[in-house]
Formats: C-alpha cells, structure tokens, sequence
C-alpha cells in the first residue's frame, strides 16, 4: 500500500534543479547492502575516500584478531 502522499506546490522549491538526476543510480548498491557513515570532520579530513576508510578497518581488524588468543580468532 502506497502512502504516497498528494503532490503540493511546496514540495520541490524553485532552487532544486533535479533535471540531470539518474533515477535509480545506486539502486544495485543500496540493494547489496551499502551503508551510509557519517564522519567526523577531523576524521574525514584523513580519511578522503571509501578505500582509505576500509584499508584503516581492515588492518584494526587484523590487529585485534591477532591479539586474540588462537581459539577465538576467526
């Protein structure tokens, strides 16, 4: 069931130009799951781009497997 609400001369303001937006440009990722992080200035100040923020998990990641003792990493 839609809850789509009616159409009102206030929904988009004159200021919004969405005339070259792509509908449905990151369905496929929004489907597989992608998630949306908010950075902290100081912190996205350092960390430009997704592949430096996923390099910097991976290697806390590999760090805390290791001081794990052996039974528990996974």
């Amino acid at each position: 069931m839609s809850q789509e609400r009616p159409a009102t001369e206030d929904d988009i303001r004159p200021e919004y130009d969405f005339s070259a937006g792509v509908r449905g440009k990151h369905h496929e990722q929004y489907k597989a799951g992608t998630n949306v992080v908010f950075l902290d200035p100081d912190i996205a100040k350092v960390f430009k781009d997704s592949e430096s923020v996923n390099r910097a998990l991976r290697l806390l990641l590999d760090l805390a497997k290791s001081q794990l003792p052996p039974d528990r990493a996974a």
